[in-house]
């Protein structure tokens, strides 16, 4: 793992999360997408090397809307950046960590994802995220 990528964060509404991280942080929301098959919004700001990923569900059934259903809004998950993300993961495979996906799927601002089990992470989501290459 080479460095803290970004830190995500479950929010019910962008439309009050987006100014509050914006006044919090003193800088603006430099990207927003949606990662249709995840069913989420994301908004992104960035601190120095430092990223933050507020996430929004796009649905009520959505895993982030279920997140916030269950524990409130608050820090979903640590992402770390990682040079091979299939390399990585066969290496905490090898190391007994659960993946929850067998394979990368793409994630938001250009990357491949994969997520750890928390019950394998002291309750922390992990996710391990590798730039795309064009």
């Amino acid at each position: 793992m080479l460095k803290v990528e970004h830190i995500g964060i479950a929010v019910s509404s962008f439309e009050k999360a987006i100014p509050l991280f914006s006044k919090l942080l003193n800088t603006n929301c430099y990207k927003q997408e949606e990662v249709a098959s995840e069913k989420v919004r994301t908004a992104f700001f960035q601190k120095g090397e430092t990223k933050i990923e507020l996430l929004e569900s796009t649905t009520p059934d959505g895993v982030i809307q279920k997140f916030i259903e269950k524990k409130g809004e608050g820090i979903h998950h640590i992402a770390f950046e990682v040079a091979d993300i299939h390399a990585e993961m066969n290496r905490l495979q090898d190391e007994g960590f659960t993946l929850i996906n067998p394979q990368p799927k793409e994630g938001a601002d250009n990357k491949l994802v994969c997520f750890l089990h928390p019950k394998d992470t002291n309750g922390v989501l992990i996710e391990l995220c590798q730039e795309k290459k064009l």
